[in-house]
């Protein structure tokens, strides 16, 4: 039992590959929410759900630390919702996303 219980202790630090994610949302006229989550140690990745009756055209900019920001422009249908992700060269330490929607 004492081995069972270090090995699972060992193993814990393996289980800390989480990065934190800041999102800043400008959401005008349109219902969409997000989730998000971190794919890898350097892939960050959103999905965006729309509600509304409306679809919706956005801009999704990824942010981690000195390299060039990563832009993604998606278009949302109505009652449906979309992947978006961004790959950088370097391991993300923070990722910071910045979403932009507006009606179609």
């Amino acid at each position: 039992m004492k081995k069972c219980c270090a090995v699972l202790l060992a193993l814990i630090p393996l289980t800390a590959l989480a990065y934190p994610i800041d999102v800043e949302k400008n959401i005008e006229g349109v219902k969409v929410d997000y989730t998000t989550y971190d794919t890898d140690r350097d892939i960050g990745s959103i999905t965006l759900n729309n509600y509304g009756e409306v679809a919706a055209q956005c801009k999704v900019t990824f942010r981690n630390g000195p390299e060039s920001p990563r832009v993604r422009r998606v278009s949302i249908p109505a009652k449906q919702s979309v992947d978006s992700t961004a790959k950088f060269n370097r391991e993300i330490i923070k990722l910071r996303i910045s979403l932009d929607c507006k009606p179609k």
